[in-house]
């Protein structure tokens, strides 16, 4: 019984924003201490800090699962489990950056483009790299992030909105189909260097995939396509996310220099 109401209780996801004595167990914590391990576990995240940049990492792995619960064999990302944590992150002054690792075959469309299009209004820097495999929905979620990488042995499949084992039986479905294909072409095109035209090409090719219609990316090819902006490593994507909130934070000194400071009123 105890066990059971301590995993019930680590399912919630707490804003650090509510415990203002906690910054020096932030500061001091280990990533790989039992705690800190037993988040992973849970919630796929952690929060890592190495004396100047306090950064956290968020994986999306498996399918990203939506309004249906997936069998409980699949490797699986919740969305409920992923949008509150951002939600967070945003808010959280202590957290500088957001790195997000990527190694997904797909899932539910609505509930990425969700993820995706919090991950896209978010002013906190972030990174993603796309590690083993970014595809389908995937695609939408590693193009979120400021500045995307993927690692030179991962590959990327575009192909058009589907659902298994159905045949698109009225004009209607149909419709249906094309209209969120348009969501995620232009989502993508939007948040990447790719034009519409040419993602839906690579998505309609029928001359490389044996039993469906798509195109297959690897590290170097999603580059070229101008649909990821970088082949690299770990480090690489660290690199970058650091110096983007460097720039962030020198942009805000600037800006409340500008402003000089805050008049108050005479009563």
């Amino acid at each position: 019984m105890g066990n059971h109401d301590h995993k019930n209780k680590s399912q919630f996801i707490q804003n650090p924003a509510e415990h203002d004595d906690d910054m020096q167990t932030l500061e001091e914590s280990s990533p790989i201490s039992e705690d800190n391990t037993d988040k992973i576990n849970e919630t796929g995240s952690i929060i890592t800090k190495n004396g100047k940049y306090v950064v956290h990492c968020l994986t999306i792995i498996g399918q990203i699962e939506g309004h249906t619960i997936l069998p409980s064999q699949n490797k699986t990302t919740k969305y409920e489990h992923v949008i509150p944590q951002l939600v967070a992150i945003e808010e959280e002054e202590r957290i500088d950056g957001l790195l997000v690792l990527l190694n997904t075959v797909g899932g539910d469309v609505e509930a990425g483009l969700a993820i995706a299009e919090l991950m896209a209004g978010m002013k906190k820097p972030i990174v993603s790299i796309v590690l083993g495999g970014g595809h389908s929905i995937g695609i939408p979620l590693a193009v979120a992030a400021k500045h995307s990488f993927i690692a030179k042995s991962a590959s990327m499949t575009v192909h058009p909105v589907r659902m298994t084992g159905l045949t698109l039986g009225v004009p209607q479905t149909f419709e249906y189909f094309r209209r969120m294909q348009d969501r995620i072409t232009t989502f993508v095109s939007e948040n990447s260097n790719i034009p519409k035209d040419r993602y839906n090409a690579l998505a309609m090719n029928v001359g490389e995939l044996v039993l469906d219609v798509g195109t297959i990316l690897e590290g170097e090819d999603a580059v070229n396509e101008g649909l990821i902006d970088e082949v690299g490593s770990l480090s690489d994507a660290m690199d970058c996310l650091f110096k983007m909130i460097d720039a962030q934070k020198d942009a805000e000194k600037r800006k409340a220099k500008k402003a000089g400071p805050k008049k108050t009123k005479k009563s």
